[in-house]
């Protein structure tokens, strides 16, 4: 474990700045959940830091400059922030007026010989021209008999909301035999 005589090095070879509770101190370059948001400065362990948020480039050095930077372009990293959850809110409203129906083979009694998962929801959303990944797409666990669902979407953390999916048996005769 390094100490503060001993300074910590990524693999680019700069110096990591120790913050004031003996971590390191990062600025976020990307939004990261339980975390912070861009251009938050934060304060995470060494290995945290090393293995993953610098590596995945989710955060950078928290240099002086660096910082000078963020908030010298804080409002307009707030506007771009802005402009997407209003188009992230306009595709929500979208999704919550829709509803989906995804056909499924079933039994008489409505049991699903498969089931019907977030790929499924997202695949048929995706052919309404509605583009929502499967990550966006929380179910309490797989949909296995026809019926209505209401399936969370959450496209941020501060825009969710409930879309509708039908989940019927697919026609044709002897879909089920």
């Amino acid at each position: 474990m390094p100490t503060k005589e001993m300074p910590v090095i990524d693999a680019g070879g700069r110096r990591l700045p120790y913050g004031k509770r003996g971590g390191i101190e990062l600025l976020l370059i990307h939004d990261v959940e339980h975390l912070g948001k861009q251009g938050d400065v934060v304060e995470v362990r060494r290995g945290y830091a090393v293995n993953f948020l610098l590596p995945q480039g989710l955060a950078t050095v928290a240099t002086e400059h660096h910082k000078r930077m963020v908030e010298k372009h804080r409002a307009k990293l707030a506007e771009i922030a802005r402009e997407r959850l209003a188009g992230l809110r306009s595709l929500l409203a979208e999704l919550v007026r829709t509803s989906v129906t995804i056909e499924a083979n079933a039994n008489d009694e409505g049991h699903l010989y498969g089931s019907v998962g977030a790929v499924d929801i997202a695949r048929s959303l995706k052919q309404q021209d509605l583009t929502v990944t499967p990550e966006q797409i929380i179910l309490q666990g797989p949909l296995k008999e026809v019926g209505l669902y209401t399936v969370q979407v959450r496209l941020a953390a501060e825009v969710e909301g409930d879309l509708k999916v039908w989940v019927v048996p697919t026609s044709g005769g002897d879909a089920g035999k």
